[in-house]
C-alpha cells in the first residue's frame, strides 16, 4: 500500500500503521480513510496529501 505525505507539515500516513489515535486501524489504505479524516499533526484535509 502506498504512503501519503502531508504537504503542509510533512506527516506521512503509512497504511501499515494506520492512525489508531484517531480510530483508523492498521491496514487502512489512504483511499479508504473517511472524508472527514485530517492530518493528526496539523489538521490539514486529505486533499493536502500527496502520494510518495
Amino acid at each position: 500500500m502506498d504512503r501519503y505525505k502531508c504537504m503542509i507539515c510533512g506527516y506521512i500516513y503509512d497504511p501499515k500503521f494506520g492512525d489508531p489515535d484517531n480510530g483508523i486501524s492498521p491496514g487502512t489504505s489512504f483511499q479508504n480513510l473517511p472524508d472527514t479524516w485530517v492530518c493528526p499533526q496539523c489538521g490539514a484535509p486529505k486533499e493536502q496529501f500527496e502520494q510518495i
